[in-house]
């Protein structure tokens, strides 16, 4: 009897199991459709807007960002030189005046060695915790090194001022290092698929406007001081205090847009797994026009699942296939080689400065006054056209034609000044610096800025921000192998004596970066779930 009631009650109680179940499965199969849906238009509406107020909003909240940066490692430059008037005024012989150059080396290099810590930690971060919730640290960081670099000075025992800046510029590197992949993915991730090429290099092309900011600066400065300076040389110490504090300006004023900025929908969709709130923010950042539609009725159910956050066992077996391991080897590959070149020519720009009349002689107010504007023309011939001319070409040309192009005519280039440098010299400056200037043009209108803008677009959501920078940390190792490696041998065998056989050095990576250059995919015209079979 009992055996048979139990017998009754199982079989009683399957068919309430089963119908419990199916309902279930029905929810969870219309949520995931639901999902599914507000995913694809929300994608479609991010790809396919209009160019607007919001778009032109991310590109400057980003690009004061980056004209930040370069304004803080240009500034250094200038700086240094009138340290050496200051703290080495006394100095004997031809030493008077002059920073030390192993000081001055690593002063400099402070910043890129920061920055290699700053590019993988924050690309990490932002695709582990979100862009939003760590974008406006890394400016955060450049404000307060910016101001603290302003102030250093010399402990009662121990730490020299250059010690204690080195220390500020290292840290300072972390933040500006954070700002490349977290403002290139951001400003991927919310761009138009038509206008995403140009979007990305306008924001790296406010580096130029920087470099030329960082530059009238210290001459307005000077200007100011001339007095002072005419009577006291160490008044100096005020002007470079100065000009590097004044680069946390930039910063302070976008700074509330950055801490304000939403999370990208693409990170809300495919990492939060949240795609009511990505189809909301669609909605109240492209506006009524291109979002409407996205907004889900007021009584709907949340179609939320728990957020799958990205591992780097994840990781490891997305890229132990040749076909996304090849495209992560190519960015970073290129963008190293391009750095080795990119910062190791500038070793010649005294050389350009002493032949336009800009080299730094006469009194310290004049020798510095030359410097600064020497530096402004050299960047105004071939730096911010090659910037520019990016901008409006990229989204016709496409990325990878313009880095085949920049690296081959910089290969072209650096052999003919690597192999002809002194027959150049000696018979027409004017060509050396018509071919140095082609130099800085090429660069920018080519790998300098397809570097930065093919990793931004090219790997998965999950790990798009690591990918960039992995990729840029390895673009900064070649920076510093110019800056603190190289540097050291341009003077072996006498003053500037082996920079030919550098520019050959230099050739030869730019070969590199052409071959690796087929390793990654033209990006032009494709939406980023495209790009990585998302």
């Amino acid at each position: 009897m009992s055996s048979n009631h139990k017998s009754e009650s199982l079989q009683g109680a399957a068919p309430i199991h089963h119908a419990d179940s199916a309902s279930t499965h029905k929810v969870v199969a219309y949520q995931d459709a639901q999902a599914y849906e507000l995913r694809h238009q929300a994608l479609a509406s991010i790809d396919q807007a209009k160019f607007g107020w919001f778009h032109v909003k991310a590109c400057l909240v980003a690009g004061v960002g980056f004209f930040t940066d370069s304004y803080d490692i240009f500034a250094i430059n200038l700086c240094s030189l009138i340290m050496g008037y200051v703290y080495y005024a006394d100095a004997p012989g031809t030493a008077a005046n002059t920073t030390p150059t192993k000081i001055d080396m690593w002063v400099k290099g402070a910043t890129q060695l920061g920055c290699i810590v700053g590019q993988f930690g924050f690309g990490y971060l932002a695709d582990r915790l979100g862009r939003k919730r760590i974008y406006g640290v890394e400016l955060v960081i450049i404000i307060v090194c910016t101001l603290g670099g302003a102030f250093a000075g010399t402990t009662a025992r121990g730490l020299s001022v250059y010690w204690i800046l080195f220390i500020w510029r290292f840290v300072l590197g972390i933040g500006i290092g954070g700002d490349y992949p977290v403002s290139a993915i951001i400003t991927s991730e919310f761009a138009t698929t038509k206008n995403r090429g140009a979007m990305i290099a306008a924001v790296f092309a406010m580096q130029g406007f920087g470099i030329v900011a960082a530059a009238i600066v210290a001459i307005v400065v000077l200007a100011c001081f001339k007095g002072a300076v005419d009577g006291d040389q160490l008044m100096l110490d005020y002007v470079w205090r100065i000009i590097m504090g004044l680069g946390a300006v930039p910063g302070l004023v976008a700074l509330y847009f950055r801490l304000t900025i939403p999370e990208t929908p693409r990170y809300t969709l495919d990492v939060e797994k949240n795609a009511q709130r990505a189809a909301a923010d669609v909605h109240k950042t492209l506006g009524a026009g291109d979002g409407q539609a996205l907004l889900p009725p007021t009584n709907a159910q949340p179609i939320q699942a728990q957020p799958d956050r990205p591992t780097w066992t994840e990781f490891y077996h997305h890229f132990k296939h040749w076909r996304n391991l090849r495209v992560l080897v190519g960015t970073t590959v290129t963008w190293f080689a391009l750095d080795v070149a990119f910062y190791g020519i500038n070793l010649n720009s005294s050389i350009i400065l002493n032949a336009i009349g800009f080299a730094g002689t006469g009194t310290p107010y004049h020798a510095l006054l030359k410097n600064a504007g020497g530096n402004i023309i050299l960047n105004l011939l071939g730096t911010l056209p090659g910037y520019w001319v990016t901008v409006f070409t990229i989204d016709r040309l496409g990325r990878r034609t313009i880095q085949f192009i920049g690296f081959t005519v910089l290969l072209v280039l650096f052999c003919i000044l690597g192999f002809a440098y002194h027959q150049i010299l000696d018979k027409s400056v004017a060509a050396f610096i018509v071919l140095f200037t082609l130099a800085q043009f090429f660069q920018n209108f080519g790998p300098n800025t397809t570097t930065f803008i093919i990793p931004a677009e090219a790997f998965p959501t999950r790990f798009r921000s690591t990918c960039h920078g992995i990729s840029a940390a390895c673009g900064k190792v070649g920076a510093v192998v110019a800056q603190l490696g190289f540097f050291q041998l341009k003077d072996r065998g006498g003053k500037n004596a082996f920079i030919p056989q550098l520019i050959q050095i230099f050739a030869l990576f730019m070969l590199i970066g052409l071959i690796f250059t087929w390793f990654v995919p033209e990006t032009k015209g494709k939406s980023l779930e495209e790009l990585s079979d998302e």
